[in-house]
């Protein structure tokens, strides 16, 4: 989510370069970066899209073809990497021009749809992320409510929810200019301008929306976790007492679900490693009269934006099946007939 420079900071300045210098509208500062360091950029934003797109392609397409993966936990999976693949495919291409050039050349209705999208995936992922953690916390402290709570038709309902309240968020904050209400005389005086395009907030559209869109939702999945893997622990003790051991098969089951808790608490973790300098910054700004700088809100922009590009990785890594689809779907053989019937694990 690009964010915001101020007019404070243009006039201290002096006189810079602007982005559009024969426009009276326009105020936006253009950092003029040396070639090399604006192909390096180029080159390196546009690798971390690429392989976003294709990483998160890779397990869209493993869980719509093969039908053994055709589960709750996994239909959240599939909702958090189309998320991912929107700010791979949609969201970075754009931004990656405006952190290059360091002006937006986009126009100013792109300018909105860009930034709602933006702050939609980026909602619909922390979103989806506490879906994930119920899905868990039912799978490993209610075993025996999992299947009559987190039923297909419940699964999906919930993924609505979420990307319908994401796309209100999103497209609310922007379109509805809800993220200026109370200080739009200060926004469209001192601060829009032609050639910026980036996401201001008011002190209480900031607090709003953070509260909202990451710390309560971080704090719900970090408690639902530490609650899981307690159980998780001592479910693990009983096991290797052989205190709960009626059969094999429920020996099993127990080591997947856990197994499964812990690799998408690894994704959680990743998610709030990446996003949280830069929630820490939306929140605070506003409150220290918006002068954290702007190639900080930049930098903190595009290290949330490779949580999209981790999310892959860490199931191949900790997925043997995934690694297995992901080859069968790389040499081709997913057009085999019946290949959907694969047995993955």
């Amino acid at each position: 989510m690009g964010y915001k420079t101020t007019f404070n900071q243009t006039v201290m300045m002096g006189n810079p370069p602007l982005c559009y210098e024969f426009l009276n509208s326009s105020c936006h500062v253009s950092i003029v970066y040396p070639k090399e360091a604006q192909y390096s950029l180029y080159i390196l934003f546009g690798f971390v899209s690429l392989f976003t797109f294709l990483g998160n392609l890779l397990v869209i397409v493993t869980i719509i073809h093969f039908k053994q993966l055709h589960t709750p936990t996994n239909y959240l999976i599939l909702s958090l990497a189309v998320a991912d693949l929107c700010i791979g495919a949609i969201v970075m291409p754009p931004s990656m021009l405006r952190s290059v050039e360091t002006c937006w050349y986009l126009g100013s209705i792109f300018c909105k749809i860009h930034t709602s999208l933006d702050v939609t995936m980026s909602t619909a992922s922390i979103l989806n992320l506490c879906i994930i953690s119920v899905d868990r916390y039912y799978a490993v402290c209610h075993p025996l409510l999992y299947h009559s709570k987190m039923t297909p038709n419940a699964t999906l309902l919930m993924i609505f929810v979420c990307w319908t309240i994401s796309g209100f968020v999103g497209f609310g904050m922007i379109f509805l200019e809800l993220g200026i209400l109370g200080v739009e005389d200060f926004y469209y005086s001192n601060v829009a301008c032609e050639g910026g395009c980036f996401l201001f907030l008011s002190k209480t559209a900031s607090a709003v929306f953070t509260m909202l869109c990451f710390y309560i939702p971080a704090v719900v999945m970090i408690s639902l976790y530490m609650k899981i893997f307690h159980i998780a622990k001592r479910q693990a003790r009983l096991i290797q007492n052989a205190q709960i051991l009626s059969s094999h098969r429920h020996t099993s089951v127990g080591k997947t679900e856990i197994k499964a808790t812990k690799t998408l608490a690894i994704v959680i973790g990743v998610f709030l490693l990446f996003w949280t300098p830069f929630f820490v910054c939306a929140l605070i700004d506003p409150f220290i009269g918006y002068t954290v700088p702007i190639v900080l809100f930049d930098f903190f922009t595009w290290v949330g934006y490779v949580n999209s590009t981790c999310n892959p990785i860490v199931y191949a890594l900790f997925y043997s099946w995934f690694r297995k689809s992901f080859r069968i779907i790389l040499v081709g053989k997913i057009f085999q007939p019946n290949s959907s019937r694969t047995k993955l694990f």
